[in-house]
Order: structure tokens, then sequence, then C-alpha cells
């Protein structure tokens, strides 16, 4: 008697994943970058602490915002296709089977056969059907505007939250530094996360996200000592 093989695939988390591994890394890199060219720049502590926790909370809305309107507009779309795709249906029935049927043969299934399928998978839910394998809608895939707005925020506050709390235990004589450091170390661990999360390769993962956070830090410590006080 055989049994059936259930899997999880890695892919189900692709919504979730995308938004957190993004707010986390934007919330790390741009809030360290920031207390890092506002330190070179030899403002007092106080005013470092306050510029970091206004980067955490503008950035967590910004990206709250942002990912709430870029994912709406995903969501509209996926609405408007499939209202254009229920009127199809609904008035040209044979056609949209026949048009399912030739998705199924250019993959692969004699033409017979894949007309039987579409038949019968229309039958049980037409607009499913259709959504999955003509318009690449799926359950997996489907937009989730809020889930990926509060995500994102979430995601931007915890990672923001690590540089600043830099600045509250590090000595003003070793700030940039220890911003600097700390948060190279902080996104490796996001990338070594992220990575295992997403089933992607951990070495070139971590290495990316290391390398243009310590690209952007450099970038504005750069610009706060050229500046110095004018910033």
């Amino acid at each position: 008697m055989s049994r059936l093989h259930t899997e999880r695939h890695l892919v189900s988390r692709i919504g979730w994943l995308r938004a957190a591994v993004l707010g986390a890394n934007d919330g790390i890199v741009s809030t360290a970058s920031l207390i890092v060219g506002v330190a070179a720049a030899s403002t007092g502590d106080k005013q470092i602490l306050l510029v970091g926790i206004a980067g955490l909370v503008a950035g967590a809305m910004s990206m709250a915002a942002g990912e709430y309107v870029s994912v709406s507009s995903q969501s509209d779309t996926e609405k408007a296709d499939l209202s254009r795709e229920r009127a199809e249906l609904a008035s040209q029935p044979e056609l949209e089977r026949e048009e399912l049927a030739r998705i199924y043969e250019k993959r692969g299934v004699e033409l017979h056969l894949a007309r039987q399928v579409a038949d019968q998978l229309m039958r049980k839910d037409a607009l499913a059907a259709h959504a999955r394998d003509e318009l690449g809608i799926s359950e997996i895939t489907t937009a989730r505007p809020i889930q990926a707005a509060l995500t994102s925020a979430l995601a931007f506050s915890t990672g923001a939250a690590f540089p600043i709390l830099m600045v509250v235990v590090s000595p003003r004589s070793m700030l940039v530094l220890t911003v600097s450091i700390a948060s190279l170390v902080f996104l490796a661990v996001l990338g070594v996360v992220g990575a295992r999360a997403g089933g992607a390769n951990i070495m070139r993962a971590t290495l990316r996200v290391t390398f243009w956070g310590a690209f952007a830090m450099a970038m504005t410590a750069g610009i706060g000592k050229l500046f110095g006080a004018a910033i």
C-alpha cells in the first residue's frame, strides 16, 4: 500500500521572507550609515542617538508604506486579471477550455489527454485552474499587502535597533568603529539566516549583504568627514 509523500517547499516562504530580509537589511544599513555619517561629523552624543531613533521611525514607516503601495498595486492587477478571466469563462467557456488544454499540451501532455485534464479541472474550479496555469496566480504567490507592510516595518525596526544599541553602549571615541564593525556582523548574521530560510548559498548571501553594507557606511562616513560640522 503506497503512502502519500508530503513535501514542504521553500518557495512558500517567498512572500514574507523577501519583505523580512529587505526590511532588516535596510534597517541595519541605513541606520548604521546615518549614525556613522553623523558621528564622523563630530556631532554630540545626544544628537547622534536622536538621529538614529528618527531614522528608525522614519525608515519603518517608509518601508511599510512603500511595501503596502507596491504590493497593493500587484494585488489590484491580479484582481483585474481574475475579473477579466471570470467574464471570459462565462461568455466563452469552450474557448477557455481549449486554451487551458493547449497550455498543458505545451508542457508535454498529449492533446486528447490535455483536453480531459482541462475539462475535469474546469468542472471543479474553472477560475482557479486558469488563475494558476494561465495567469500564474496561486495561493503561494498571491499578493498580501498588509502582511508585506507589517513584516517590512517590523524587520526594519529590528534591524535598525542594533546600530542604535551600539550608540548607547559604545564610548564616543570608538563610536564610528564600533557601529561599523557591529553592523557588519549583524549583516553577516542576517545573510546566514536569510540564506538558510530560503535555501540559498550561505557564503554568497553573506558576502553580498556585508559588502554593500560596508560600502554604504564607508560612503556616509566619508561624506561626514568631508563636510564636518556642516552636517
